[in-house]
């Protein structure tokens, strides 16, 4: 399998943490966002929405980091990354949705760039935009997590699922521009829990191959 990746990217971020806890091999194949290499002609063939990640295999290439980490979890089941029973199923993947619908489509880099090219809002102006779109979404996630009827170590149960996934790149992210998490204590001892498994460690961007 070959990943085409940026290390900073939340999505692709998503993935290798995916792929690192099914054990699964893979050529990591960078993208850089910065040097615009998502818009060359090569790139475009492979992934026509210009985004990463993109997973390739003897099928083809696959976008959205949603679809391409439940394909791994179908033909990879071990460990599962979404609990069996249909109703903890469907909020587990509420869950992963308010961070990869709900979030981080209005605080991704062609967004935030297109606030400064477009629109001319200067830096201060751009991380008011980026705040209180996280913060809006942060509450919603903590208050839901507030909400279950067991306390858990992860979002979903007693191991990662496709919710953490999503939530600690985001929660990357955050620390990298300045938000303030101690609002959301549960979601911080979720992020502690992660970060102790080698699987979120070698996926972290600082492990990477950067641009």
């Amino acid at each position: 399998m070959k990943l085409y990746d940026y290390y900073r990217s939340s999505a692709s971020y998503r993935v290798r943490i995916a792929l690192h806890l099914k054990g699964l091999s893979y050529d990591a194949v960078p993208i850089s966002l910065i040097d615009g290499e998502h818009q060359n002609d090569d790139y475009r063939h492979t992934n026509p929405n210009q985004r990463v990640p993109s997973l390739e295999n003897e099928n083809g290439p696959l976008g959205q980091s949603l679809a391409i980490i439940e394909y791994l979890n179908e033909i990879h089941p071990d460990p599962k990354l979404l609990p069996s029973d249909p109703w903890k199923k469907a909020q587990c993947r509420s869950l992963a949705m308010l961070i990869a619908c709900d979030i981080h489509p209005l605080n991704n880099l062609q967004v935030l760039n297109y606030l400064n090219t477009e629109l001319g809002l200067n830096q201060n102006e751009k991380m008011v935009w980026y705040h209180y779109w996280l913060s809006r979404g942060l509450s919603a996630f903590e208050q839901l997590l507030m909400q279950r009827p067991t306390p858990t170590d992860f979002c979903c149960g007693d191991q990662p699922t496709l919710a953490d996934l999503c939530l600690i790149p985001q929660i990357y992210n955050a620390r990298r521009f300045n938000f303030d998490l101690d609002p959301f204590p549960l979601i911080n001892d979720i992020d502690r829990t992660c970060q102790l498994l080698p699987a979120f460690q070698l996926a972290h961007p600082d492990h990477s191959i950067k641009e």
